[in-house]
């Protein structure tokens, strides 16, 4: 039973900061990618961040230098720290879990970036 958890989710001002988490049971965590994604009413779902196996993170574009990610193999979680959040950041955001041939999905966590 494999399961894949979101949370930290919820209303935050633009110009603040808001902590995301994705915790993650029944795998062997550190043989796993972790992706973070967004989507927004009406838009197609966008890549957002990627932790590897051998450690390093990749982000995208659009969130580079206000988001930071941390994996911690030991406690199967992964941290996502928005800062300087702008209202095009709202979506919900998920989390992805795979390697080849298995690939599982959070329910997603709701963020709203609004004044």
């Amino acid at each position: 039973q494999v399961q894949v958890v979101e949370s930290g989710g919820g209303l935050v001002q633009p110009g603040g900061s808001l902590t995301l988490s994705c915790a993650a049971s029944g795998i062997s965590f550190s043989d796993y990618v972790l992706d973070w994604y967004r989507q927004a009413p009406g838009k197609r779902r966008e890549f957002i961040a990627s932790h590897t196996v051998g450690g390093s993170t990749n982000y995208a574009d659009s969130v580079k230098g206000r988001f930071t990610g941390s994996r911690d193999n030991a406690k199967n979680t992964v941290i996502l720290q928005m800062n300087s959040l702008k209202p095009e950041d709202a979506a919900v955001y998920y989390c992805n879990v795979w390697r080849n041939s298995e690939d599982y999905w959070g329910q997603g966590t709701q963020v709203t970036v609004s004044s």
